[in-house]
């Protein structure tokens, strides 16, 4: 999985699509020298190995000594780049601005001053069109140095003009790297630490909101200026499970690509994102309707040339796509029938560990095994569960946290009682220790504790009595992000009616319909 060291050029070649060996091979093949061929004998090498083995790689090809290893990587790496950089993308924006750039200074350094910086004009121009600020600055400093170097032209005023320009440029650039720090730094407090959990988690995330946030953005119109304030508000809404607040800003960000359409050409893995929060959002927001309406819009995104032509885009809308698809059978309470989308989950799952982060992985292993509890299959439960507990505990200490919740509860669902106490005490003293215990959950240890002495007869009054204490916790905002993970209610009252929890929550999604 990627938490494993990974040798990065055999995860280069692995990467590559038939079209690039042919294309890499054809460009190594120019040169005969003896090193060249040993090349593209290493290239053969690891392009045939499952999993990367250096001894193996060895002892396979004996003409490659392990004290040449190390060089013959490194030119087979730049070859390789060098090669996939000749099969040019026409169409993205960074490729054709670098390109212009480059041009502009061959033109510079051939003393071509006037044909640089028409180039550099053009380029100014199309930086602009796109939304490319980094671009646009690096123009205008370029076209500085030119003007300050060379007499070169006769317009009036042209070194105000510059400057005008160029502080124009600078303020905005200034917005934008401030803005996407903070959207950085909120994005990566959730990875460690999930949703606030306490009222000292949300002074945390105020405070760094506050201390962070930019003044004057209010006055933000330029598109990435925009991008990264919504990304911002967005993260800090879903710290802190404001969830309606969330929605917002999360439509926000999906209208600034619909306003601007080209730019989802330009930024295609933020559009991605934007339209996962989105369905995010209505999931949370238990909004069936709007998640149906945006996961339609999202599959047909998904069969576009701008998804199915980028690796990357490709795999980011297999994770996206097939989260929401999950959440909606969730919404449903037909998680029988959303046991159909795990064996492509898992066969992609397998296809892309090479370039999926540990994150996105765990939250499908999550996502499964509460399909598989809700269908009535505990075993499978805890077998999901179990690939996530037995992961190091480095992120998203919530979702390690309610993994083994669940697996707790899967195990008292198939009258595992010999392993309960246990259980019970390690997983208690692991919330504990993560900080992690809420009142909800110190309700449900404290009826698990007492659930071994009580009889058949005793278990349904106390089932009731812990249902209605959790009832009056549901709309706390620091106790909600329970019942996100695990719909506790709903398995309470199926144990009390002594009907499948499915059926429990199909019954209820059936009565919202109807009210709708």
């Amino acid at each position: 999985m990627p938490n494993r060291p990974t040798n990065a050029l055999f995860q280069l070649i692995k990467s590559l699509k038939k079209s690039e060996k042919r294309n890499f091979k054809l460009y190594a093949k120019r040169n005969s020298a003896a090193e060249d061929l040993k090349i593209i004998q290493l290239f053969d090498a690891l392009d045939r190995m499952e999993q990367y083995d250096e001894d193996t790689l060895l002892k396979k090809n004996p003409s490659i000594k392990k004290i040449q290893l190390s060089n013959l990587n490194a030119s087979l790496y730049r070859q390789i780049l060098s090669s996939l950089r000749l099969i040019k993308d026409e169409d993205n924006i960074d490729i054709q601005l670098h390109e212009q750039m480059d041009y502009a200074r061959i033109l510079f350094n051939k003393g071509l001053f006037i044909q640089s910086l028409q180039v550099l004009d053009k380029l100014k121009k199309f930086a602009d069109a796109n939304n490319q600020v980094t671009y646009l600055m690096q123009a205008l400093f370029f076209e500085k140095k030119i003007e300050s170097l060379y007499i070169t032209r006769s317009i009036q005023n042209r070194a105000d003009q510059l400057t005008s320009e160029a502080k124009v440029v600078t303020e905005k650039l200034a917005m934008i790297t401030q803005l996407s720090n903070l959207s950085l730094q909120l994005y990566g407090w959730y990875i460690r630490h999930g949703h606030a959990r306490t009222e000292q988690d949300d002074i945390e995330v105020k405070q760094l909101m506050e201390e962070n946030l930019p003044a004057g953005t209010v006055e933000c119109k330029s598109f990435y200026e925009k991008l990264y304030l919504y990304q911002s508000q967005c993260w800090y809404a879903f710290i802190r499970q404001d969830f309606l607040s969330y929605y917002r800003y999360t439509q926000k960000w999906v209208d600034l690509f619909e306003n601007e359409p080209f730019m989802i050409e330009v930024e295609t893995t933020l559009y991605i994102k934007a339209m996962h929060n989105l369905m995010g959002a209505h999931f949370d927001l238990q909004n069936y309707e709007k998640l149906t309406e945006t996961l339609e819009r999202f599959e047909k995104f998904s069969e576009s040339n701008v998804v199915l032509q980028n690796e990357n885009n490709l795999i980011q809308t297999f994770v996206y796509l097939n989260t929401s698809r999950i959440n909606k059978h969730f919404l449903e309470g037909t998680f029988t029938e959303g046991l159909e989308l795990i064996p492509e989950i898992t066969q992609k799952l397998k296809e892309y560990e090479l370039y999926l982060d540990r994150h996105r992985v765990l939250i499908f292993y999550y996502k499964i095994a509460s399909l598989y509890f809700g269908s009535g299959d505990s075993s499978t439960t805890i077998d999901y569960l179990n690939k996530i507990i037995n992961w190091k505990v480095d992120l998203r200490t919530d979702l390690q946290c309610y993994s083994r919740l669940l697996h707790l509860i899967a195990h008292y669902e198939l009258g595992n009682y010999d392993l309960m106490e246990y259980l019970i005490k390690s997983v208690y003293r692991f919330m504990y220790k993560m900080e992690n215990l809420s009142v909800v959950e110190e309700e449900i240890f404290a009826f698990l504790r007492r659930s071994f002495h009580l009889s058949k007869a005793d278990i349904k009054p106390e089932l009731e009595k812990l249902l209605l204490k959790l009832k009056l916790h549901e709309h706390n905002r620091f106790e909600t992000r329970a019942f996100l993970y695990l719909d506790i209610v709903s398995w309470l009252e199926s144990k009390i009616e002594n009907i499948p929890v499915q059926e429990i929550i199909r019954n209820k999604f059936l009565e919202r319909k109807k009210r709708a």
